[in-house]
């Protein structure tokens, strides 16, 4: 069933330098890829879309002496053959780009988990070398891979790295440039070999193996079938189903299982010649708090002290008191009062000064939300975010809350948008890339949107709650959760599509790396202004057209006696919807005003803050809600949130009023 072949196809070799060609980072999930990335790349790195996808690629350089090399860091995967978007994104890269080398980073500590891709990607045919990260790790295991044999079974460089320490990397460094074909070769069952090669016959030549795009297709992948259309016919696709179907007759399990279970007794076969295992058993601190992280008594008590602490950098530090030094001392003292000078000087039709530095300016309005308030917030969540990315947690965290979640057709992997929703809904909205179906992500996109508030309108609402008693406070936050679960427990009915299994690798608890979460936080950090401020301006432009145009008034009008019968509020309150568009926070700060003022009791605060917390997204998340899921689907979710927040507010209004509840 195996043939190996000892020596490198050393007649494949050539230096990058000759075609100015890309390398492509491969991986699992959690193996230190992007870590080797930013070593490798520095500041050269851009990030971006795939075309015709969510999926965010990183691309950069390599410099090493006088030469560069381009580089993609792909999204992490556990197979080549699609289960989600991110998988597809990694395959297709393999399959649509001009490659001249492959970099596949494993975890040494999981060997076995990284052979399956390695197979893959020697049955595609690409020159490739292997790199076993963390090293560090599976040694404090008593896991010892004998990489020089690994190497010579495979004919490929195998490298021991630890990333973030950089040992190895200059050794990684220099094999780079020097792409090199696997010697290793291995064969399936009969049934299989025949069938492979018979659906080469059918097949376009491709970037990779013909023998890997026959593998895939026995496999059950479907997603092959759009990149196969152009170039095939439908008679030949009809083979191609044909053929499929036959070998799916000859065994009792899917093709695809029987293909993966003989690949994984080939890796065992390699595992057996490299890996030596102590019985060392290591038990640290690191280790059992990972172990407690996921108890059922004790990991409660660690949840609520994480989210504490969150909540405390990002909702406190962030969203306070770096917001208002931002805001007060450096735009309101200095900036702004400087802009509008400026302006007053170099611009002199009034309009045109009111577009910069009036109300619903683009410098007074549009770049201090941008700057002076969401950047604050959305900084201190990547940090903390990048701290518990690295630390390991956040896979125990979603194991934690995973039944939950299942009820509303979701799994724990939800709870990672979820929380990011706490600090700024916009930047939440697109981390529901990391959900395998577009059912959840839709799913997860309209909780986010109905009733998960941003850390700076939380703190609004908190700060107006604290004057009520803690009852007030409990229907607060029994109504908005027991909306969030029904909704999406309906949601999970009506909506259309499959739910994923709840698949999540378990990386070890690490101490994180402060230059890791630097480098994280400031690509992160340079997304944001590339991509979400734009946003800003854009929504800012359309509310001064609709103000010079009267439209603000018209829609405050309208919705006047809305407010005023139904939901039992002044009239005024109408604006705080209104404003509530632009950014959540301002439109809950509009309402504390009114209640400082007098002009709300306790039963139109609660009112008030239930309707205004479930109300539609702010603008800047509806722009990344329509950029994510498409404008269909952006005004599907509007167009149910905005009834449904004033039928709950105006159902909450009226059960208080009947039963003369206090508050």
């Amino acid at each position: 069933m195996v043939a190996k072949n000892m020596e490198c196809h050393s007649h494949k070799k050539k230096t990058l330098t000759e075609n100015s060609q890309q390398i492509a980072l491969i991986g699992n999930p959690n193996v230190g890829k992007s870590v080797i990335f930013g070593i490798l790349t520095g500041k050269y790195v851009t990030v971006s879309n795939y075309p015709g996808t969510t999926v965010e690629v990183a691309y950069g350089k390599i410099r090493h002496g006088d030469d560069s090399f381009h580089i993609i860091d792909t999204p992490g995967v556990n197979t080549l053959i699609p289960m989600s978007e991110d998988e597809k994104v990694t395959r297709d890269i393999l399959l649509k780009e001009r490659l001249s080398s492959v970099v596949q980073v494993a975890d040494a500590k999981n060997l076995r988990r990284a052979l399956l891709i390695t197979l893959q990607l020697i049955e595609m045919r690409l020159p490739f070398l292997l790199v076993l990260n963390m090293d560090d790790e599976a040694r404090s295991r008593g896991i010892i891979i004998e990489s020089k044999r690994l190497s010579e079974i495979l004919s490929l460089p195998v490298i021991r790295t630890v990333a973030t320490q950089r040992i190895g990397m200059s050794a990684l460094l220099e094999e780079i440039a020097k792409p090199c074909l696997s010697g290793f070769a291995f064969k399936y069952d009969d049934n299989l070999e025949n069938a492979i090669k018979e659906m080469e016959d059918y097949l376009p030549e491709a970037n990779i193996s013909k023998r890997s795009l026959s593998v895939m297709i026995l496999a059950g992948d479907e997603s092959l079938r759009e990149w196969l259309n152009p170039y095939i016919d439908h008679a030949v696709l009809k083979k191609i189903d044909s053929l499929y179907q036959r070998i799916q007759e000859r065994y009792h399990e899917p093709a695809g299982y029987v293909i993966n279970k003989q690949r994984l007794k080939i890796v065992d076969g390699i595992l057996e010649g490299v890996l030596a295992s102590s019985q060392k058993k290591a038990e640290g601190i690191k280790e059992s708090f990972g172990r407690w992280s996921m108890h059922p008594v004790w990991g409660i008590p660690i949840i609520l002290a994480v989210l504490f602490l969150v909540y405390e950098f990002v909702g406190v530090f962030g969203a306070q008191t770096l917001v208002n030094f931002l805001e007060k001392a450096i735009f309101g003292r200095y900036l702004n009062p400087w802009a509008v000078k400026i302006v007053d000087i170099l611009v002199p039709v009034p309009l045109l000064k009111e577009l910069f530095v009036g109300d619903y300016g683009i410098i007074t309005m549009a770049l201090t939300y941008a700057i002076a308030i969401v950047l604050p917030i959305v900084g201190t969540f990547f940090i903390a975010f990048g701290i518990l990315e690295d630390s390991g947690y956040l896979p125990r965290l979603a194991v934690m809350v995973n039944r939950v979640f299942k009820m509303m057709g979701l799994n724990g992997k939800a709870v990672l948008p979820m929380i990011l929703g706490l600090g700024c809904d916009t930047m939440a909205t697109l981390t529901a890339r990391i959900l395998e179906t577009k059912k959840e992500r839709i799913i997860a996109t309209l909780l986010l949107a109905l009733g998960v508030p941003c850390s700076a309108q939380l703190g609004v609402v908190l700060g107006m709650l604290a004057g009520l008693s803690l009852k007030a406070v409990i229907l607060w936050a029994g109504v908005i959760i027991g909306v969030i679960f029904i909704v999406g427990y309906l949601a999970a009915k009506i909506i259309p599509g499959d739910e994923s299994d709840f698949v999540l690798e378990l990386p070890p608890i690490r101490i994180p790396q402060f230059s890791n979460i630097l480098i994280k936080t400031l690509a992160r950090v340079e997304w944001y202004l590339k991509e979400a401020v734009p946003l800003f301006i854009l929504g800012t432009l359309i509310l001064f057209i609709s103000h010079k145009l009267g439209l603000l008034a018209v829609i405050e009008k309208v919705t006047a006696p809305l407010v005023v019968d139904f939901l039992g509020l002044p009239a005024k309150a109408a604006e705080s919807f209104i404003i509530g568009f632009l950014r959540r926070d301002y439109g809950a700060a509009g309402l504390f005003a009114m209640a400082k003022a007098g002009e709300l009791n306790n039963t139109q605060i609660l009112v008030s803050l239930v309707t205004i917390t479930l109300f539609i997204p702010c603008i800047a998340n509806l722009m990344i809600i329509i950029k994510e899921r498409g404008l269909k689907t952006a005004v599907a979710i509007v167009g149910f949130i905005f009834p449904f927040a004033f039928l709950v507010g105006g159902i909450l209004n009226f059960i208080l009023r009947a039963l003369a509840i206090e508050l």
